[in-house]
């Protein structure tokens, strides 16, 4: 591989509150894969800058370009993405610069799009991808760079925990609080400032998690986890959000133990839009990312998992709880699996991959049909996955005496659920909340599960998009067309 260049040292003041200094060399030098992973510089605040941008030439990947496009989300509610380039992303200490392979298309991003979940603008969307490391921020401890050397195949989880703040320290990466102090509320990495700069103008673009719609993306190193060569980048992508979050749910909120039953409802391919009855009323759903937690060094646990319907029309959703869920139930030996749709076709391929029991929704109450499976006590664990107040309710309702109801769905700003106080107290129903997994604790068994087999990721997802179609894709995600994950291919 090429070499890359270094400017000698220049200064550009490009906005009112940052400036980029590049440090100086005159030499080259030849590399195996990819750029030094020692290199130095980065983005520093500077209160008194000019609005020039920086020079283009400031900073190369092998010696060629300074660089790279990304998909912008400009602010504006169901506005198109559109592409722009962007000064080449420097990682900074404990960081590492991410040649990006792939990026799943996620509902999180499109809750995003529509405003319905407010985040800084303009930003970068796109927060579970694989890719290539490619170079490691200055001063970046000598075991990570052994960890992740420049050319290894790498996953990203969307939470990035910090490592060293209350939270982290204690193991429960999934509470960060540096993630959720700067990435969530302000769309930046540890220090409060973005890693992305236009190349037009110098100005600063925000991150939402790595900002993985983007040729590269920084990524802090905790954050990340080798893929093994037996793992196609493409599909590997969903392992950092949609295996992740449920994983988390299920490992460590639902905290599941063997003997549990399990009832999934949309087993049709979530993304897909369903009419289903409950009581009186017609319903359409679409469910959200939920993957069964199975930590492959235990005994297989068996899992209660019941993915309830919502009462407003929404087309929307993601995928990879259909086969997934059933698929990695037979797996672990669960004894009851209750496959819940409204397509009889589905239902019986649902029977193929490990349904002991399938519920067409309408034609029967499926909510009274599994307290009738489950000889009237209810599911075990029941996730809502929708973040809709209708169903954090009849989420709470829907475990037996002692069982845990475990919220992963994200609502609209400001939404509230109710619960019936006196049947959450006299039932000793629990309710736990749950964002995601622990990246360093979690990540690595996730690629595990998928290297052995346990759920297909092939089967998962059902549409690859080329890095130009990402905006259509979340259009389509949006319509309720995509069966299946969807997942860009970026380089």
């Amino acid at each position: 591989m090429m070499g890359f260049c270094r400017s000698n040292l220049i200064r550009r003041r490009f906005s009112s509150i940052y400036t980029r200094v590049i440090s100086s060399s005159s030499s080259s030098c030849n590399m195996k894969r990819s750029l030094f992973h020692g290199s130095t510089g980065g983005v520093t605040p500077s209160p008194d800058n000019s609005k020039a941008p920086i020079s283009p030439s400031s900073y190369h990947l092998n010696g060629g370009p300074s660089y790279m496009r990304g998909a912008v989300f400009w602010g504006e509610p169901n506005k198109p993405l559109t592409f722009e380039d962007f000064h080449m992303p420097r990682p900074k200490s404990g960081e590492v610069l991410i040649r990006t392979k792939a990026c799943g298309v996620c509902h999180s991003d499109l809750h995003v799009i529509k405003g319905e979940l407010p985040f800084a603008s303009p930003c970068v969307l796109g927060h579970e991808i694989t890719g290539e490391v490619v170079e490691h921020g200055p001063l970046t401890d000598t075991k990570i760079i052994q960890r992740f050397p420049v050319g290894a195949h790498v996953v990203g989880a969307f939470i990035m925990p910090c490592g060293s703040c209350f939270f982290c320290s204690k193991g429960q990466d999934d509470l960060c609080e540096d993630f959720f102090a700067y990435n969530r509320a302000k769309g930046t990495l540890y220090d409060g400032e973005t890693r992305l700069f236009l190349r037009s103008s110098g100005k600063p673009v925000y991150m939402y998690s790595m900002g993985g719609l983007a040729e590269y993306c920084v990524v802090p190193a905790h954050a990340l986890s080798v893929l093994p060569d037996s793992l196609p980048y493409t599909e590997s992508a969903i392992l950092g959000c949609a295996v992740f979050t449920a994983y988390g749910a299920m490992a460590h909120a639902a905290e599941v133990r063997p003997g549990d039953a399990i009832a999934v409802i949309g087993i049709g391919g979530v993304g897909s839009s369903s009419t289903v009855l409950v009581g009186s009323q017609t319903l359409t759903v679409s469910v959200k990312d939920c993957i069964l937690d199975l930590d492959a060094n235990v005994t297989p646990p068996l899992l209660g998992l019941y993915v309830s319907s919502h009462a407003s029309v929404q087309q929307s959703g993601n995928t990879f709880i259909d086969r997934s869920c059933l698929q990695i139930a037979r797996a672990f030996g669960a004894s009851e699996i209750i496959a819940v749709d409204v397509q009889d076709e589905k239902l019986q391929n649902a029977k193929m991959i490990g349904a002991t029991h399938v519920v067409n929704a309408q034609k029967e109450d499926a909510v009274l049909r599994i307290r009738e499976i489950t000889e009237g006590r209810g599911v075990d664990i029941a996730v809502e996955a929708l973040g809709r107040p209708q169903t954090f309710m009849q989420c709470t309702q829907s475990v037996r005496d002692g069982g845990k109801a475990v919220m992963i769905g994200l609502a609209l700003s400001g939404a509230k659920g109710e619960v019936d106080i006196n049947h959450l107290v006299r039932r000793q129903i629990k309710v736990i909340g749950s964002y995601g997994g622990r990246a360093r604790h979690d990540l690595p068994k996730v690629i595990k599960l998928a290297e052995r087999g346990i759920f297909n990721l092939t089967a998962a997802v059902s549409r690859k998009c080329k890095f130009e179609e990402a905006g259509q894709a979340y259009q389509d995600l949006n319509q309720g067309t995509i069966v299946g994950r969807a997942v860009v291919e970026i380089m």
